[in-house]
């Protein structure tokens, strides 16, 4: 595919991923969902890719959300309004997970982060953050409903998190390190160091065999949507299905020998 709206780079396994929208704040329209409809499906089926990193064009915002004035144009709405029965999901292609893609994902985010955004936020497996960061959701504030969005937050933010961002609308914005204390980031940097963090941890993630990094992935994205007992009654079923054995033996192997990574302390 040629791309219009973002821009794709793969190299030693890592794919890197840049909304590609700056005029507009990186916001998304109906083009974009097709292309990560595509991307998404294109990586998954592609394993040479064992990692993504997901980042946005320099500017104000990371992303904030739907492209209002393309929803505005005849014929061109990214949200339908007028019959309920033909409504769906705005923003249901640009999650990897909703693709169906496993390989894992990290969003360094810079600047607003705002509504929309959050289908790729809350599909990603691992959020750094730069130190001007902000989160937002801003549905009400403009009459409409907060609900995609923040029913899928609840699974990386607290209740009562979700539930203020939501009610607050554009009115209140999240701080990056109030973000890092609720989980929902694991780290904050400054935004020129921000690109070598997010490129250190999928150069690490690449590095692993890439079977025991996504039998992780399911495991743990299973575990959120059934009970404790039952995630770990699953446990040795994922770890069967989901670890190498050649690669196993050569872990071990290493680890028996005293090798040990250069480990960073975050």
């Amino acid at each position: 595919m040629q791309y219009e709206t973002i821009l794709v780079d793969v190299a030693d396994h890592v794919a890197t991923i840049t909304l590609n929208r700056p005029e507009a704040m990186n916001s998304f329209t109906r083009q974009m969902m097709t292309e990560f409809e595509y991307l998404w499906k294109w990586i998954a089926r592609t394993d040479d890719i064992h990692c993504c990193v997901l980042r946005a064009a320099p500017g104000k915002a990371w992303c904030t959300g739907v492209d209002v004035k393309e929803s505005q144009k005849p014929g061109q709405a990214v949200v339908e309004l007028d019959n309920i029965w033909h409504c769906e999901d705005p923003g249901n292609t640009l999650g990897p997970k909703s693709m169906n893609c496993w390989k894992p994902v990290i969003a360094a985010v810079h600047g607003m982060a705002a509504g929309g955004a959050f289908y790729w936020l809350n599909e990603s497996d691992i959020i750094i953050c730069s130190e001007d960061a902000t989160f937002f959701d801003p549905h009400v504030t403009y009459g409409m409903t907060a609900a995609f969005e923040p029913i899928q937050m609840l699974a990386k933010m607290p209740f009562q998190e979700v539930m203020r961002m939501s009610l607050l609308g554009a009115d209140e914005r999240m701080s990056a390190e109030r973000a890092r204390e609720i989980g929902l980031v694991t780290e904050v940097v400054p935004r020129d160091e921000l690109r070598e963090k997010a490129e250190w941890a999928a150069k690490v993630i690449a590095g692993s065999p890439a079977l025991a990094i996504q039998g992780t992935m399911r495991a743990l994205w299973t575990a959120l949507e059934v009970s404790r007992h039952q995630g770990i009654e699953m446990a040795n079923l994922f770890t069967r299905i989901g670890s190498d054995a050649e690669a196993f033996k050569e872990g071990q192997a290493r680890f028996a020998s005293g090798q040990r990574p250069e480990w960073r302390l975050r």
